[in-house]
């Protein structure tokens, strides 16, 4: 555990960039927060070259929700601190005592999310045995003698990857329910924009009474309000006319393997709806094709049934068409 992990409430927020201060990333802050407002949705994988803040914005949104830092799986992880194992002071002591594994630790955690960094680099049997949790929600431990009853865990997986270093075998990217890829911004005032920020956070020192931090603590908590809102509001929200059809229509254009794509879609939908009706002030909206082609992207860009095995190629106009066909722009 990290000197951030164990440090106070006040210590770590000051030391984490607020999330309303970060610059850009809309597809990957949509993405978060639709995890975060529908969490049967499931996980999130993030692409994207080094020093494209994945991390810094992945830490930011868990203490922007819950004033926690995420539990981190690390690199080189054992089977045992992933599921369960014996607390060894325990054991010298002759007391046979189960050490929670990192899947009950993120399940229990105020932020019930489960953090990789690298993990296209992660074992392939780690990766599996996370996934599964994932998916089934049951995390049953049996190994090395030890045997606990099946527990329930919750939790959202969020996984960061450099495509220069490898891709996910094609069974592993599917599970993850939606997917973004982040680049460095190309705009120059954006970069300097970043420069600016970054650098007027380091010198306030993360000071909760300067007004550049107070201003941005404050949107985080009515960020945090209205996401909170929304996941109430959420499983209220109807679906309008031909949704459903439209959803299984789009992950049949996009040739997606299983139907764990118009899954995504659909749950990730509901999730934007109620975002924007918390947002707009209005007491219910309905889940439309708009919302359904704002999130098309983000649930089926690693699941197209094209390019090489593992790989996901790039997002192109011709993507685009098949929305514009079937989602026409007039309906967003």
């Amino acid at each position: 555990m990290t000197a951030l992990e164990t440090a106070g409430t006040d210590e770590l927020r000051n030391s984490i960039l607020p999330y309303s201060l970060i610059v850009g990333q809309e597809e990957l802050k949509l993405a978060l927060e639709i995890a975060s407002v529908v969490p049967s949705v499931g996980g999130v994988l993030i692409s994207g070259q080094r020093g494209t803040a994945k991390t810094t914005t992945v830490r930011a949104f868990a203490v922007m929700l819950t004033e926690c830092l995420p539990t981190t799986l690390p690199i080189g992880v054992t089977e045992d601190r992933v599921l369960s194992g014996w607390k060894v002071k325990s054991l010298i002591r002759g007391i046979p005592e189960p050490q929670p594994g990192l899947l009950q630790e993120a399940a229990e955690s105020p932020a019930r999310m489960l953090y990789i960094d690298e993990v296209n680099l992660l074992d392939d049997y780690i990766v599996n045995i996370t996934l599964d949790a994932l998916s089934t929600k049951i995390l049953a431990v049996d190994r090395d003698h030890l045997k606990l009853e099946p527990r329930l865990v919750r939790f959202t997986l969020v996984g960061t990857m450099n495509p220069d270093e490898g891709w996910l075998r094609p069974q592993l990217l599917d599970r993850f329910a939606l997917m973004t890829q982040v680049e460095a911004t190309p705009s120059a005032d954006e970069r300097r924009k970043i420069l600016e920020t970054v650098v007027e956070f380091d010198r306030q020192g993360g000071n909760p009474r300067g007004k550049f931090i107070g201003t941005a603590r404050r949107d985080d908590r009515e960020k945090r309000r209205q996401l909170e809102a929304a996941r109430r509001l959420a499983p209220k929200l109807p679906f309008a006319g031909d949704v459903l059809e439209t959803c299984a229509r789009l992950a049949a254009r996009y040739e997606a393997a299983g139907h764990r794509g118009e899954l995504a879609v659909i749950r990730a939908a509901r999730a934007v709806a109620a975002i924007e009706s918390v947002t707009a002030g209005e007491a219910r909206y309905e889940i439309t094709t708009a919302h359904v082609r704002k999130v098309a992207k983000l649930a089926l860009i690693h699941r197209r049934g094209k390019g090489t095995p593992g790989s996901v190629p790039e997002w192109t106009p011709d993507d685009d068409a098949v929305l514009d066909e079937l989602i026409p722009r007039a309906d967003g």
